[in-house]
């Protein structure tokens, strides 16, 4: 099994900047496409953000040109930097690791999840 610990989240005004990260606890990081998802309360769950094995990245229409993610795989370590933040960015966000990216090209999430940071923009 793979322990995905999550942290950064809090509360910022809009137009601010937020980092998220997710640590995960496998020896074998590099082999896991790693995915942030979101979720508001009432909500869909929405896929936010994507990094391969390699380090291609893809983005929601919704946060692209405002969201970064990145790899750290000597620290086993996701980051999600999150600028210009929105009202409708207002959500628990989810990383999630996914083996080779297996469940991912089946239209899934991966088989292991953080357990969750709310992160809230507002005035």
């Amino acid at each position: 099994q793979v322990q995905l610990v999550q942290s950064g989240g809090g509360s910022v005004q809009p137009g601010g900047s937020l980092t998220l990260s997710c640590a995960a606890s496998t020896n074998s990081f590099g082999i896991y496409f790693i995915y942030w998802y979101r979720q508001a309360p009432g909500k869909q769950r929405e896929l936010v953000a994507t990094i391969t094995s390699g380090g291609s990245t893809t983005f929601a229409d919704s946060v692209k040109g405002r969201f970064t993610i990145s790899r750290d795989n000597a620290k086993s370590t996701v980051y999600l930097q999150m600028n210009s933040l929105k009202p409708e960015d207002t959500a628990v966000y989810y990383c999630n690791a996914d083996a080779y990216g297996t469940r991912y090209r089946a239209g899934n999430p991966g088989d292991y999840w953080g357990q969750g940071t709310q992160v809230t923009v507002a005035s």
